[in-house]
């Protein structure tokens, strides 16, 4: 007889971790992530921004990725966190927000994008790892929300994440006005996140931006500012003139006759003895 499972949470996971760790067993170190994300709401829309910087622990796994997301004709997204989580998570969601609008016939609303990644998040209790800046405008106008990966949100007039976050911010900070034009609006996030490029290890490369407006009207600037272009071409191949490298010493190897190489096989009995 089969019995069901019990209702509530369940910690078996959690008594087998501290018996572990009572056993000197030292559980797997997490790995760090580099972004900076922003966003900000101006006059007649939201300005979305991000680094295109990839990491995989202390190495640079990608240089030009892209960190904002599509959500809905309407709504974009830029994750912070793990790259697989952040674009299985937003592509699941843009995929149930594409069957809603088939069946009720209308703009997606951003407060109905951001509930249901908050609310797959919250299920996972933050072992999915995407922290994501939500932006769209909908019949009610801008938005702009912070989704943390334990599913906790915040709705700001303009927001942060990821590990440059605090540079950007400062400038957020800083410079942010209500009622901004759309130009001042791009030049604000661009200056954010060069910010967090600059002084963030984790964050890198190019500035991405996304604007979204009214009517669906989008705006994505793939590589709008690139800022860490090689500052020369290496020619190739390389041609050296002659006579321009000196020789400072010579060296002779004997170099071994193969003909003079006698292979010896070995007896049927020496071979290892691999029966069970």
């Amino acid at each position: 007889m089969v019995k069901a499972p019990e209702a509530g949470f369940q910690f078996d996971l959690a008594k087998r971790n501290a018996y572990l760790e009572a056993k000197g067993v030292k559980p797997p170190a997490p790995w760090k992530t580099g972004t900076t994300i922003a966003g900000i709401i101006f006059k007649d829309g939201v300005v979305l921004g991000a680094d295109t910087r990839s990491t995989a622990g202390t190495t640079v796994a990608d240089k030009n990725c892209e960190k904002i997301h599509y959500i809905a004709p309407n709504v974009y997204c830029c994750g912070a966190g793990t790259a697989a989580d952040t674009e299985n998570v937003t592509g699941m969601i843009s995929s149930q927000l594409d069957l809603h609008r088939y069946a009720l016939q209308r703009q997606t609303r951003v407060v109905t994008a951001m509930t249901l990644l908050k609310s797959h998040l919250f299920k996972y209790q933050g072992h999915v790892s995407a922290a994501l800046v939500l932006g769209g405008v909908d019949v009610r106008g801008p938005h702009l929300f912070t989704v943390y990966p334990h599913g906790s949100t915040d709705a700001l007039p303009y927001a942060t994440m990821g590990s440059g976050s605090l540079n950007a911010m400062a400038v957020f900070e800083d410079e942010y006005r209500d009622d901004m034009s759309r130009e001042d609006a791009i030049k604000l996030v661009a200056k954010a996140i060069r910010s967090g490029i600059f002084n963030d290890l984790g964050s890198g490369s190019n500035v991405d931006i996304c604007v979204i407006e009214a009517n669906d009207k989008v705006e994505y600037m793939r590589n709008m500012e690139y800022l860490q272009g090689r500052t020369y071409d290496r020619q190739q191949p390389i041609v050296f003139k002659p006579d321009s490298l000196k020789v400072t010493g010579e060296k002779e190897h004997a170099v071994v006759n193969l003909d003079a190489v006698h292979i010896i096989e070995g007896e049927p009995g020496d071979a290892m003895d691999v029966s069970t």
